[in-house]
């Protein structure tokens, strides 16, 4: 089992006797499901439905002073406890940034022989693993706990690419991607059946009408890897952008209409010069048949 300490999270804190009920009509995840040991994946978007921040959370249990505890992107926490503070008004809520304090911790390639307080299992993909929320000091006394070996989080980044999980500033831009661009709604990040948050009316329109053209997908390099947001080509026709990549694995926005096409035409991708393979075309086959115009 590998374990590391990711740099470029942290932590927002939202207590208070309102805070579920506050949180619950804001983002995409249904809060009220959580519970201590529970983590689930979900964002705030722009009335426009749009991703101003996507984030993991679970619940603290009473001892560690209960409320709910945000993993977001490191540059981005400030911002989140900003615009959460503005949209409290009245709401018996307290919002902090815990960054300076409390840090974001991933566990995968195995179970955890023993779960630390503040650890579930990440929501989005099995491949994932766990989350353990803890100081950054702790680390290697954590990874020895729970039998892991401390690596560097580089490696991290490698298995998120190769288990297919966007990541925001690399493989979307946060205030212009909608959810179903990023794979939320296959990623456990959006609960249709829960009530109004922001945004909603947008994201539920595209999920009914299937109007999500573009979405994230794991492609497969021929060589080295072209640099994030080199534009991806069938012939001389751009059908994507490159994201994220580690080694032969990366992730790519694209355009399902216009892949699908490329594909039934025969012709090669590539970006930057270099070829590179869906990793799973029959997926982007399918989501481009279910698309309306």
């Amino acid at each position: 089992m590998k374990a590391a300490f990711l740099p470029d999270r942290a932590v927002v804190k939202v207590s208070g006797e309102d805070a579920r009920n506050f949180l619950n009509g804001l983002v995409t995840t249904d809060v009220t499901e959580l519970a201590p040991g529970l983590g689930r994946f979900g964002a705030l978007l722009t009335p426009q439905g749009k991703i101003i921040v996507d984030f993991l959370i679970t619940e603290a249990p009473s001892g560690h002073g209960g409320g709910f505890l945000i993993d977001c992107p490191r540059a981005l926490a400030q911002g989140l406890a900003d615009k959460l503070g503005f949209y409290k008004l009245r709401a018996k809520v307290a919002v902090e940034n815990l960054s300076d304090s409390l840090g974001v911790f991933a566990a995968w390639d195995g179970d955890l022989t023993v779960k630390p307080d503040l650890s579930y299992a990440d929501p989005r993909h099995a491949e994932l693993g766990w989350r353990i929320l803890i100081p950054e000091e702790l680390k290697q006394k954590v990874a020895d706990l729970i039998g892991a070996n401390l690596v560097d989080s580089g490696l991290y980044e490698a298995h998120r690419i190769a288990s297919g999980a966007p990541r925001g500033g690399l493989d979307f831009m946060y205030g212009d991607a909608f959810p179903h661009e990023t794979n939320m709604d296959r990623l456990h990040g959006i609960d249709f059946d829960k009530g109004c948050y922001v945004g909603q009316e947008v994201v539920s329109r595209m999920q009914h009408r299937g109007t999500a053209r573009t979405r994230t997908v794991k492609v497969l390099l021929d060589g080295f890897a072209p640099e994030s947001g080199t534009a991806i080509l069938a012939g001389d026709k751009q059908v994507g952008t490159i994201g994220s990549t580690a080694g032969q694995h990366g992730l790519a926005l694209i355009r399902t209409d216009r892949v699908t096409d490329a594909l039934e035409a025969g012709l090669a991708l590539t970006a930057g010069g270099l070829g590179l393979r869906l990793a799973e075309p029959e997926s982007v086959r399918s989501t481009s048949k279910q698309t309306v115009a």
